[in-house]
């Protein structure tokens, strides 16, 4: 391992935490030359995933520092591996969480890299050739063509950056509940933060009935009127969780924080399933008698695998589906990030690495 090999020749100009204060700061850096099947991409907007939030304070007690997060890049290419035939200069593109994978194993080869137990993330990873991966809190960003999308032309580039992460993270256990194709069901959505309130864009668009379960009653209003939410429950209200007993199939749990996930498997029905894609940074709570007497499933889920990655960003841009979103300079990151761990922002932060929006 180390922070850069000889093929690392481009200077780049990016923002690192150093420490585990978190406090971001300006850093140069260099990344390898492009590769064969590699595309560089002038990054043009990078979100700012919760877990950016996790790895800067090294909450999981992994990070490398120098740490330059993101994760939710969109930008254009700007150059062109000889190999690569899908990808070509000026192209509107998105890089996720996934950087390398082995390319070899069952899951790599279903396209389900995100499996793959020697999966190597955007940033904070160990690329291939041994080097610590960097993410897009930088202006520029070379990558292997294979864990690229393409970004569909009706969809803003600021907008669509977090698909990236908090898209695919709901879109992939939708598909694996069969929400896709079945519409009609009962959807719960716990958390109505970077990740829920794209879920229930999506759920809607999808066809379901859609029940928002949050700690906060001043979010009812704009997850109906806004985020078109047929119902609300607020989840330390005893008398309404208990009129939603067993009315759910499928709830997707969003929350990042420690919590129970007792009192939520009892809205689902007999059989029906709880997906937890949030990541708390310590032990969630699961009662046993819920999911005895109930019949019911908990089961976790992780991005997605590229192949599913570019079907969720076709259907996005199909249903024009986005996320709303507070754009930023990269001078600001700071103050997002603590605004973050307040839950003050409605609903993703995105920086403007280009600086091509007026802000």
């Amino acid at each position: 391992m180390a922070l850069e090999t000889p093929n690392h020749t481009q200077t780049v100009a990016g923002w690192a935490a150093y420490d585990s204060s978190g406090k971001i700061a300006p850093y140069i850096f260099k990344r390898r030359e492009n590769g064969v099947n590699d595309v560089t991409i002038q990054v043009m907007y990078c979100g700012i995933c919760h877990t950016d939030l996790h790895h800067v304070k090294d909450d999981w007690g992994i990070t490398m520092y120098p740490v330059v997060p993101g994760h939710e890049i969109t930008g254009v290419i700007t150059k062109v591996g000889s190999n690569v035939k899908n990808f070509k200069l000026g192209d509107r593109v998105g890089v996720g969480c996934l950087a390398a994978s082995c390319l070899e194993c069952e899951f790599c080869k279903n396209s389900q890299e995100n499996y793959c137990d020697q999966i190597q993330f955007t940033y904070n990873g160990i690329f291939w050739d041994g080097s610590i991966t960097y993410g897009g809190y930088s202006e520029m960003l070379v990558a292997d063509h294979r864990y690229v999308v393409h970004v569909p032309d009706n969809l803003p580039m600021d907008a669509a950056a977090p698909l990236l992460c908090a898209g695919i993270t709901v879109f992939s256990p939708m598909k694996d509940c069969q929400l896709l194709e079945s519409p009609g069901k009962k959807v719960g959505i716990v958390g109505l933060g970077g990740l829920g309130h794209v879920a229930v864009k999506m759920a809607k668009a999808f066809g379901h009935q859609v029940t928002v379960i949050s700690t906060s009653p001043s979010k009812e209003n704009e997850a109906k009127q806004r985020l078109g939410a047929d119902y609300f429950l607020v989840s330390t209200d005893a008398k309404q969780m208990q009129r939603g007993k067993r009315t759910l199939d499928v709830i997707l749990d969003t929350v990042p924080a420690k919590h129970s996930l007792g009192p939520i498997l009892e809205l689902l029905k007999v059989n029906g399933t709880l997906v937890v894609v949030g990541a708390p940074d310590r032990p969630i709570e699961l009662p046993s008698f819920p999911l005895i007497f109930g019949k019911r499933a908990v089961k976790g889920s992780m991005t997605g695998g590229m192949k599913e990655t570019q079907e969720m960003m076709d259907v996005c841009g199909k249903h024009n589906i986005t996320c709303d979103v507070e754009l930023i300079k990269p001078d600001k990151i700071n103050q997002a990030l603590d605004r973050l761990a307040r839950n003050d922002v409605r609903y993703r932060f995105v920086i403007d690495i280009a600086g091509t929006s007026k802000l």
